[in-house]
């Protein structure tokens, strides 16, 4: 990694031959393979590629953030391997992702939960397949759970030689951070303009700008020290321990609440879909919500069990078309379906709802955790300032777009998913509602993995066997259904979260850790924008958070 110059003070950083040397190195390819936009993502940094335990990462929890991340910096379909890159989610784990809760071998190198050694392709094989444990605290005795099998280890002389980390293009970088953004939260754009009116839109488009700001800020942290690679990285450079350990609570909690949002998706859209569907157990009924949000988590708990999440890259990956071609139904429903075409131009300011808008549209930009990642796997890393800019001015179309038609169509009728107002009877509705129904169940297991995956770190050696792996997993999906059940409100929630976690994943702990680590370097300008953006940012977490709880009770009364 290039350390940045302490004089430097412009945000555009200046790539040079060494740091693409060393981005080559990094990849481990003896054999002269070059990289190209077939590549797979996820390159490490620095010490870490060499397989050197960092400072800031080696003996620190959790250690799996940066192999559980990169799944969506990096996921790829094969179908698809020319234009986003082939898939590498099988270096995600240790023995527990190293195939199909069937067996089935993994045809690649499989990497360990924790980063090994990145060995010459001359050297001695056996010592390039050591397991990673020799990585983990003096104090802890590494499981078997982090092995890799004997049956399971590449032979030598196989046609695996090639490193396992490459480079991101430009394009792969974008349409990485565009799947990252483009989430559930587009379909409640339209729900935030009710809220808020017309003019609340000038609320998402300064969150834009300001997320892009405050990504390349974590990119100067990223730069700042040898050895940060990941959020916790820079929370741990900013602030030591605490900040490390705060930060990586505040992002597994974003993720969990994310898992809760699609059961709730499920529910409500399925539910839609077969409102007479119910389930009579004993002198119980239960409704269709509940029937649908139950089936939804007995799905989705297998996935979660799953070995070699690959499987699910498939569709999975797809999640800039998913979010595309629920737009456009949008749009044909309205525009040549006549659907819902309201006559009153809406309400242009709502101040009672501002709150919940901010919430919601803060949701939307919640990508913050993975942008290190995303930085980290680009073959030329000066372009990342553009990268983010363009993925950012994407998804900010499609956000705007689907705002603007849906409450064009809808008006104050909106529902907090736009899918729940088109009519079932169409056929872009029906292609609407199915792509949002089948994309959040192909994402849950691959949400809910770097959780897992933290959780299990914390587990006794002893006891990080696969039964217990199962259950921990299982009890997390069941977690999920019983908050989901408890509070289902997916507007509301999602504001709640959007106002609670992502302000400050997003928008106050970048300033304050670029503050904190680059103090003797930023400029007075730089000072009062990050103070700025961190007292609006507490202003919004705290003026939302109680509006979308107080909503929530009023619900339950």
């Amino acid at each position: 990694m290039r350390n940045s110059s302490l004089s430097d003070r412009s945000f555009v950083m200046d790539s040079d031959d060494d740091e693409e040397e060393e981005a080559v190195e990094a990849g481990g390819r003896d054999d002269g393979e070059e990289s190209d936009g077939s590549s797979s993502c996820g390159s490490p940094r620095g010490p870490a590629a060499a397989g050197h335990p960092t400072s800031y990462s080696s003996h620190r929890w959790p250690q799996s953030y940066r192999q559980s991340m990169d799944m969506y910096s990096s996921v790829q379909s094969p179908s698809l391997s020319g234009f986003l890159g082939m898939p590498s989610l099988a270096r995600l784990s240790g023995s527990f992702l190293m195939s199909s809760f069937r067996g089935k071998p993994v045809p690649e190198i499989v990497k360990p939960l924790l980063p090994t050694a990145v060995v010459p392709a001359d050297e001695d094989h056996d010592d390039a397949r050591k397991s990673s444990h020799q990585y983990l605290p003096p104090s802890r005795k590494a499981s078997s759970l982090f092995k890799i099998p004997e049956d399971q280890k590449p032979l030598a002389g196989v046609g695996h030689e090639v490193g396992p980390y490459r480079q991101c293009s430009y394009t792969q970088g974008v349409m990485n951070g565009v799947n990252v953004l483009c989430g559930v939260g587009i379909l409640s754009t339209p729900y935030a303009v009710r809220q808020g009116g017309w003019l609340g839109l000038v609320i998402l488009a300064v969150l834009a700008v300001l997320a892009w700001y405050t990504g390349v800020l974590l990119r100067r942290c990223l730069e700042s020290k040898e050895g940060i690679e990941t959020y916790p990285d820079i929370g741990q450079a900013a602030f030591g321990t605490p900040g490390r350990i705060v930060i990586s609570i505040i992002l597994y909690m974003e993720l969990y609440a994310c898992c809760i949002e699609y059961l709730i998706l499920e529910s409500d859209n399925l539910s839609k879909l077969f409102p007479n569907a119910h389930l009579t157990i004993g002198g119980f009924t239960l409704d269709s919500h509940v029937v649908f949000a139950i089936l939804t988590a007995l799905i989705v708990m297998p996935t979660t069990w799953l070995r070699d999440l690959s499987c699910l890259s498939f569709i999975s990956a797809g999640g800039v078309v998913a979010s595309i071609v629920i737009v456009a139904c949008l749009f044909w429903a309205g525009l040549v379906d006549h659907v819902g075409i309201i006559k009153s131009e809406g309400t242009a300011l709502n101040l009672p709802g501002i709150p919940i808008a901010i919430g919601l549209y803060g949701y939307c930009y919640s990508g913050h955790g993975v942008f290190p990642n995303i930085y980290s796997s680009l073959k030329k890393r000066n372009q990342f300032n553009a990268v983010l800019f363009t993925c950012i001015a994407l998804s900010t179309v499609l956000f705007a777009g689907a705002a603007v038609m849906g409450y064009i169509m809808f008006g104050e009728s909106t529902e907090s998913q736009f899918t729940l107002n088109l009519p079932p009877n169409l056929v872009s509705s029906k292609i609407a509602v199915w792509t949002t129904v089948t994309n959040p169940i192909t994402k849950y297991a691959l949400t809910m993995t770097p959780l897992a995956l933290s959780l299990e770190e914390l587990l006794p050696p002893n006891r990080q066997t696969y039964p217990n792996i199962i259950m921990l997993r299982s009890a997390l999906v069941l977690s999920s259904l019983v908050v989901a059940l408890s509070v289902p409100f997916f507007g509301l929630v999602m504001s709640l979260v959007g106002s609670l976690l992502t302000m400050f994943v997003a928008y106050i702990l970048p300033c304050a850790c670029f503050l904190a680590i680059l103090r003797s370097t930023v400029t007075w300008s730089q000072i009062v924008l990050c103070v700025f953006i961190i007292a609006m940012g507490l202003c919004c977490a705290g003026v939302g958070t109680y509006s979308s709880l107080s909503k929530i009770i009023q619900n339950y009364r």
